[in-house]
């Protein structure tokens, strides 16, 4: 346990420099807080207005994926990345279902290639999501059901318009490697 805590340590150190003081930023670990985490990640699904933005790995949690449906139902545009490797052959992958809606828009990418190896792509490895220009949703978890029932993970939500804002061009970035789905 000591080496986990040393990385909530370096997690937090890393996120406050990245932020900056006047940010405000809510750290989760799971599975001990699972339920105030997919709480606070559903919440904020909930009430997102007019956007949201996503690169994920690996995807098969479906409330988080219903949510997100529902959103779209509500008129907000929706964009998720996902990992290539990890979702096109998955079965439990919610790819599928969320590219039925009207207003969400589903990416596939892989990783960078790799040079001088036989073994094709890196991974799109991400786990982020930014709401409404204002509210960032990271962290090391996936949104599966292992992740928020089982792993050791961490999930963070934080308020910072111009650090979504910086994350939402790195998403814009990425769409442009993607391949819709």
């Amino acid at each position: 346990m000591h080496g986990y805590k040393a990385f909530l340590l370096l997690f937090f150190i890393l996120s406050s420099t990245l932020f900056g003081a006047d940010f405000k930023l809510k750290i989760y670990t799971l599975p001990d807080e699972t339920r105030p985490a997919l709480g606070h990640l559903l919440r904020r699904i909930d009430t997102a207005k007019f956007k949201i933005d996503a690169a994920i790995y690996s995807f098969t949690h479906k409330a988080i994926a219903k949510r997100l449906a529902n959103a779209a139902k509500r008129g907000v545009k929706i964009r998720i990345l996902f990992d290539r490797e990890s979702n096109i052959r998955n079965r439990r992958s919610q790819i599928g279902y969320l590219s039925k809606f009207r207003n969400i828009h589903t990416y596939l990418i892989s990783g960078k290639a790799r040079k001088g190896k036989k073994r094709g792509y890196g991974l799109m490895h991400m786990k982020l999501m930014v709401i409404d220009g204002r509210y960032i949703i990271f962290g090391s978890a996936n949104w599966t059901y292992s992740a928020f029932g089982a792993n050791r993970e961490i999930l963070a939500i934080a308020e910072d318009y111009s650090k979504a804002a910086i994350l939402e061009r790195t998403i814009e970035k990425l769409i442009l490697y993607a391949e819709p789905y």
